[in-house]
């Protein structure tokens, strides 16, 4: 016999499962020895009150043991099978080549950047020397930008595909059970590269194939159909069948698209600053005075605020967390947080953007599809400027931005290319500046002491999604206008974050073979 049971418990009773044990025995009102096994399904932590308690799901046997889980993926031999050829070994890209494998297609991928061992030693010439690698950095390189960003899994895309199998899928190639049962699963940095590196294997020993340092540098289109690529300005490909997974930083790709007269349009997208508090300092706000032990994780928080009608929010929250330098080219500086498996660094740190409509810009037009595009590129670069045309980034106190005053002091913060003290009304959209300033105030509310001298603001936090959106068809997934051409996941405007972009690299696998 097998029940479901939904306990909850005082968070210093997570690791006591004889406590655990005894709860569930009472709940179902059966002695000890007649549970045989319990299986947790489902984990949250619940700090809304003073009494901070953990919410867990069971599965209880009765009489019969737990059935054993996995393999998850099942691999067959895909040589020699009929192609389809992908564009970006990020999340999209790579999910995309397991399910072609799952369903009898052989995916060739070609990516501009390095392999995710190779890829390191640029991130720290990046970090030290300060020096960009337009093509190998953290948006570029195997993994895409979700090696680099944490590895958070929480998802609100449940509706467009199966979650449940991207985090089987994880698992399968090394990511922690855990993933499987918390309610906001966490991977970590860390242990990413590892997990990258088994799913490249397993492609290439199912008969699919990987190619490094492959950038696409132009498409063949006959007849309103892709035909052919170009990597690395001298090889062509014939293909009929493209999936674009590019990601949200690959700005040449829209050129490439706008020289072939391939539709796209303005997205919207955010665009603001990083914050970064002590992660004690967190803790002590979110956990009503306590603070993060062996059972109590790093707190996290997420904040939204409604200004006049725009929507200010916190984005990529990360406990414990490091800021990283994300720019794709020297002349631009860019921020973007991650944090370690144990999120144990001691800083906290969150991007809070301002949803920004084409509509909104000074230089819009409907026939436009680059206005958010441009005004992207042009705070990244005023903000490159005016840290001294380097990777460090300009900084202020959060007390000083509400003052509208230059930190004359700043500290050290996880940001390891550097800071330079800048009022950052003079780099930032006054309408951005202004919505921001109003949001803070609201989060000061809602999380007492937000505000403080200690909250240091990184700018800018700009790349939170696509600008650009690539149109398709909303059953086919094909290019509108273009067949054989699969727009995917973030670079497309369909996807934000590693589980919702794997989930569209999958569909767009998924609609090809439904083809006859």
């Amino acid at each position: 016999m097998v029940k479901t049971i939904d306990l909850r418990i005082p968070y210093q009773k997570i690791s006591d499962q004889d406590f655990i044990n005894q709860a569930i025995c009472r709940e179902l009102n059966i002695r000890i020895d007649g549970l045989t096994d319990v299986r947790l399904v489902k984990r949250s932590l619940d700090a809304r009150k003073s009494k901070i308690v953990y919410q867990l799901r069971y599965e209880v046997f009765i009489g019969a043991s737990a059935p054993k889980s996995g393999p998850y993926f099942e691999p067959q031999d895909v040589k020699d099978s009929a192609p389809v050829h992908i564009i970006g070994a990020g999340p999209a890209g790579l999910f995309a080549a397991l399910a072609a494998i799952e369903v009898g297609l052989k995916p060739i991928i070609y990516e501009r950047g390095k392999n995710v061992r190779d890829r390191r030693r640029d991130l720290a010439i990046l970090n030290k020397e300060m020096l960009v690698n337009p093509e190998s950095n953290y948006c570029f390189g195997e993994g895409g930008a979700g090696t680099y960003s944490d590895g958070k899994l929480y998802t609100r895309s449940k509706k467009r595909g199966d979650v449940k199998k991207v985090l089987e899928w994880l698992v399968h190639f090394g990511a922690d059970e855990a993933i499987l049962i918390d309610a906001h699963p966490h991977i970590g940095t860390n242990r990413l590269p590892k997990i990258i590196e088994s799913i490249r294997e397993a492609i290439i020993a199912s008969g699919g194939e990987v190619h490094f340092n492959a950038k696409l540098t132009d498409l063949k289109v006959s007849d309103k159909a892709v035909t052919g690529i170009e990597i690395n300005s001298a090889q062509f490909v014939s293909v009929s069948r493209l999936i674009l997974a590019t990601g949200h930083s690959a700005r040449d790709i829209f050129d490439i698209l706008a020289k072939n007269q391939i539709r796209q349009e303005a997205k919207s997208f955010a665009l603001g600053v990083r914050v970064e508090h002590s992660q004690h300092f967190i803790d002590e706000i979110q956990y009503h005075g306590l603070h993060s032990d062996d059972d109590l994780p790093p707190a996290s928080y997420s904040l939204v605020s409604q200004v006049n009608g725009t929507g200010v929010f916190s984005f990529c929250m990360c406990p414990g967390g490091i800021i990283a330098p994300c720019a794709t080219e020297q002349s631009e500086v860019v921020t973007n947080g991650w944090s370690p498996s144990k999120r144990n660094n001691p800083y906290a740190n969150s991007g809070i953007v301002v949803q920004i409509l084409p509509e909104q810009l000074p230089n819009y037009t409907s026939d436009n599809p680059f206005v958010c595009l441009d005004f992207q590129k042009e705070v990244e670069e005023r903000c490159w400027k005016a840290a001294g045309s380097t990777q460090k980034v300009p900084a202020q106190r959060l007390t000083d931005f509400m003052a509208n005053r230059k930190s004359d002091t700043l500290p050290k913060t996880s940001y390891v290319p550097g800071i330079v003290s800048v009022n950052l009304k003079t780099v930032l959209p006054a309408f951005v500046y202004k919505k921001l300033h109003q949001a803070f105030l609201d989060f000061d509310k809602k999380m007492p002491g937000f505000i403080s001298e200690s909250a240091i603001l990184h700018a800018p936090e700009s790349r939170t999604s696509s600008p650009v959106r690539i149109p398709r068809d909303g059953e086919s997934l094909e290019h509108v206008d273009i067949k054989g051409l699969y727009p995917c996941a973030e670079g497309a405007g369909y996807a934000g974050g590693i589980v919702s972009a794997a989930v569209d690299g999958m569909r767009c696998v998924a609609a090809i073979h439904k083809l006859p």
